[in-house]
């Protein structure tokens, strides 16, 4: 594991002019993730709802292809995870605790974003500054964000599912950009649900006024649950009985070891949630695996 610091990348002006930015500075990391051969018929469809929908995202992204001299094509290819097939049996555990049980009053939200090693020196932390626009911070590869935060008091973190009702639409990859542009837990809640969108991941929402959702959602349905005794867990499959249906992850019986132990933490912990326990939690080991 490398024991350097992530790299942080301001970036501002317009959404084409931040995609230029982020193309420049991480145009290797970009080619590497747009390597992958694609269907160019089918990749246009999603390419065309997302346009007519989220134009400037779309415009990010070519900004991004057009500094880093690759094909705008093959950088939105990139970013519709629905593609990609079966999921790697590796994943995202999230562990959230209100105000009601930390120790010093804030929400606290924690999370494991498990890449592939190799993935490991091209992640980025970047700084988005676009006008009108509150300011994001994310961590992700190139473009692709996986977690964000903005000034508004937005916190977006969650998990990759597998939902069985996958369609052509806006990539949920390209979802994290527009929710993240979001100021209220509501307006989150709203662009988590597009109904164009292609699929969905479990979103875990939280806002610094308190408020908190937990999106399980697929590209037809969802359910938004919140936290039962000031705390939430949840990792990689569908959990609430309305989802469950959705399901067609090989990895969920793996994803269920990690959320049960996330719960049997919460439970056992003595003493209100800080971050250190949430650290500690989330390199839990057990039952691996």
């Amino acid at each position: 594991m490398s024991e350097e610091p992530i790299p942080l990348l301001r970036v501002a002006g317009s959404h084409g002019e931040v995609g230029a930015q982020i193309g420049l500075a991480a145009a290797d990391a970009i080619r590497r993730a747009s390597a992958a051969p694609f269907d160019a018929a089918l990749v246009e469809r999603y390419r065309a709802i997302t346009v007519e929908h989220l134009p400037w995202v779309v415009e990010e992204l070519d900004g991004a292809a057009w500094a880093a001299g690759l094909d705008p094509l093959a950088v939105f290819a990139a970013s519709v995870e629905e593609l990609a097939g079966v999921p790697a049996p590796t994943g995202c555990t999230d562990l959230l605790a209100t105000g009601d049980v930390t120790a010093d009053g804030h929400l606290l939200v924690g999370h494991n974003n498990d890449l592939a090693a190799e993935d490991e020196n091209d992640i980025v932390a970047i700084e988005w500054r676009v006008p009108g626009e509150p300011v994001v911070l994310t961590l992700g590869i190139g473009p692709w964000a996986s977690v964000g935060w903005n000034d508004a008091g937005l916190s977006v973190t969650g998990n990759e599912l597998t939902p069985g009702d996958e369609r052509v639409g806006i990539p949920r990859l390209l979802q994290m950009r527009d929710v993240l542009t979001r100021r209220t837990l509501a307006e989150a809640v709203e662009a988590v649900l597009h109904p164009a969108r292609a699929s969905s991941y479990n979103w875990v929402l939280a806002h610094a006024s308190g408020e908190v959702a937990n999106v399980e959602g697929s590209a037809s349905d969802s359910a938004v649950t919140e936290p039962a005794g000031g705390v939430l867990a949840h990792a990689n499959h569908y959990a609430h009985p309305k989802m469950l249906r959705y399901e067609r992850s090989p990895r969920a019986a793996r994803s269920r070891v990690r959320a049960c132990r996330a719960d049997e933490l919460l439970a056992g912990r003595e003493g209100p949630v800080t971050l250190e326990w949430l650290r500690e939690a989330l390199a839990d080991h057990e039952g691996a695996p």
